[in-house]
């Protein structure tokens, strides 16, 4: 796991040391164990080492043998043992024992279908000095962040944003759009990002640049067709032997690994897993809070005490949001509104101190269907069928009436599930996040903007669209399997692995995701719907193959995401620091109405409407204004 910085100039130009050196400085914390360039003619390459595996040999930017091809790589390749192998047999020669150096040889082979026998996550950069080109891949879930930007003839790519902004000249303008999509997505979709001359490459994707000109191309799509027809008890064992695979070859390591255990069922598999491949007990690490409504440490307690493991835990406090969320935020380098990230950069400082890699649940949900909104998505449709009268003011101003807990996760908040009953059905089924997860609604969010700004929005500004391009573009055929599709190809990317990405290359770990083997997607998105949701249980056949690995606490309660009390923290301890951060920021002086953002505050504090995540993802949107000093 590392950090990635390059420069390509125009012909006849060369790249600053110097400035090559600030972008690799912008993102060195993602590699606290050496730096590494290359420099010559055109191309400026700049490495940033985390040391994982090859730790002798594997370091950055490497070459061919003639040294006409140099590549800067961040990721794991987890079969390029297998990989080597079939290349030495078609008469490649290696200088190191590294995963590196088998994409490089694999490109020299193959060129860009190269990407298709890769198995891991990976974001790289190739640069052929004979043809003056470059070629970058991202992988196939978007494990591994990839950004560029062209800046007067110069093609910039970095790990993050802060890299790219390092270059002398290359606008802070944010792009407006790019804003208002997150405050309903509470992320920036790509290819887009927060700043205007800033693009992001999508998952699956590669991407070519030579002479100014750009291309990029998907090379990667999952099939949910035709659905395999073994029996319920076949294919729980196939998923057993699948899944158990997928954690051993993610136990690849020189240095000492450990696992993130919320005590969900994802994680505990995954512990389970390993605890049974490892000779020595699995280091564990959880976060908990003091708020017991949202704590799942009994869970993953039981969880550590059946498996013997090495366990640790950290509470996370209201005092730690001010500089904890300014500290998320320069580090996504982007507005980013998942309150998680909060418990996920302490989760990740944590478990550094002990080991350098850890294994995590990501993806289950977004794959064996887990979330609720999966199976709230059809009972909704006759609500969204009566008159518009009804669901968007009658309805919705009785459900007012009635005051919005504040102390427990939405999962459990049926009130807060009845208020956003108007939400559902203004918005299309296709968008289903939109509908059940959204902090805004578009129009909500097109209400925030000063009036100057909003009609630069008009008419392009509804982010159903973006969903519901993704949901008709599936290929699936039923409504379940598009909207898994939907959230695997917005939500998934977007948020979930830009947080676990982020927060843990703050602190120089490397996070690996057994769930998310592109291998093992490809074979779970074929099972059949009622596997995966059946009747009100989410993540079925998952749940049925590992059943007897899982204590009752963590099988007997349903689904609770990695919330935090936001609400609450918002409306009491923090409510000062909020209402200054808001109603004195740059967003209330050149983007947002303050009228708007003085509203949302006074009903939050009343208590009658819970809008703390709102709030949350206004007051991250500011703390990136501020700390990338961008004009707007």
């Amino acid at each position: 796991m590392c950090g990635i910085a390059g420069i390509i100039a125009p012909e006849g130009q060369r790249p600053s040391r110097d400035t090559l050196a600030a972008m690799a400085g912008a993102v060195a914390h993602r590699g606290p164990d050496g730096q590494g360039f290359h420099l010559h003619e055109r191309a400026g390459l700049a490495h940033c080492r985390l040391a994982i595996i090859d730790l002798a040999t594997g370091d950055q930017p490497m070459r061919n043998e003639d040294g006409t091809l140099w590549i800067v790589f961040n990721g794991e390749i987890y079969n390029h043992l297998a990989l080597r192998q079939e290349l030495l047999a078609k008469g490649h020669t290696f200088a190191t024992t590294s995963d590196t150096e088998a994409i490089l040889h694999a490109y020299e082979e193959y060129g860009p279908q190269c990407v298709a026998r890769l198995r891991g996550m990976f974001a790289f950069a190739i640069w052929d000095q004979r043809s003056g080109s470059l070629f970058a891949a991202r992988d196939p879930m978007g494990k591994k962040p990839f950004y560029y930007a062209l800046h007067e003839g110069h093609f910039l790519f970095a790990s993050e944003p802060a890299a790219l902004l390092a270059y002398p000249g290359l606008s802070r303008e944010p792009d407006l759009l790019a804003l208002h999509h997150y405050l309903s997505l509470q992320y920036v979709p790509d290819p887009q990002s927060a700043f205007r001359d800033v693009r992001k490459l999508p998952p699956a994707h590669t991407l070519f640049w030579k002479d100014d000109a750009l291309a990029t191309q998907r090379y990667w799509q999952l099939e949910f067709e035709p659905k395999w027809q073994a029996s319920e008890e076949d294919l729980a064992q196939e998923l057993r032997e699948r899944l158990t695979e997928s954690v051993r070859i993610r136990l690849m390591s020189e240095v000492p690994l450990g696992a993130h255990l919320s005590g969900g069922i994802d994680s505990s598999i995954i512990t389970a897993l390993m605890a049974g491949l490892c000779d020595t007990p699995v280091k564990t690490f959880s976060i908990g809070f003091r708020e017991a409504a949202f704590s799942e440490l009994h869970k993953a307690r039981a969880v550590a005490g059946r498996y013997g493991t090495d366990h640790h835990e950290f509470l996370v406090e209201f005092g730690h949001v001010p500089d904890t969320l300014a500290q998320v935020v320069a580090h996504v380098g982007e507005p980013f509104a998942d309150p998680s990230a909060l418990p996920s950069y302490f989760l990740a400082r944590e478990t550094r101190t002990k080991v350098t890699v850890a294994l995590n649940g990501d993806g289950g949900d977004e794959l064996f269907a887990g979330y609720q909104r999966y199976w709230l998505d059809p009972l909704a449709a006759p609500y969204a069928a009566l008159p518009r009268l009804m669901t968007q003011r009658l309805i919705p101003a009785l459900l007012d009436l009635i005051p919005e807990p504040q102390d427990r996760p939405i999962e459990t908040n049926w009130v807060a599930g009845l208020k956003r009953l108007a939400q559902v059905a203004g918005i299309s089924p296709k968008a289903s996040i939109l509908r059940w997860g959204s902090y805004f609604t578009p129009e909500q969010a097109l209400n925030l903007w000063r009036p100057e700004q909003r009609a630069l929005l008009v008419p392009q500004a509804d982010a159903q669209a973006l969903l519901s391009a993704l949901f008709d573009a599936a290929r699936a055929k039923t409504f379940l399997d598009r909207t898994l599709a939907t959230d695997l190809g917005s939500y998934l990317p977007g948020d979930l692995l830009v947080k676990a990405d982020r927060m843990a290359m703050a602190h120089g770990l490397e996070g690996r995701s057994p769930l998310l083997d592109h291998t093992l997607a490809e074979w779970a998105a074929r099972l059949p719907v009622n596997l995966k949701m059946r009747r009100r249980t989410g993540k079925y056949l998952l749940r049925t193959a590992f059943a007897d690995l899982l204590p009752p606490a963590v099988t007997a309660q349903g689904k609770q995401g990695f919330g935090i009390p936001v609400g609450k923290w918002l409306r009491e301890d923090l409510s000062g620091w909020l209402r200054e951060l808001l109603l004195g920021g740059l967003a209330a002086k050149s983007l947002l109405r303050p009228e708007a953002l003085g509203a949302i505050l006074d009903e939050h504090a009343r208590g009658r409407v819970d809008h703390g995540k709102r709030l949350w993802a206004l007051a991250a949107l500011e703390l990136w204004l501020r700390r990338f000093d961008v004009t707007a």
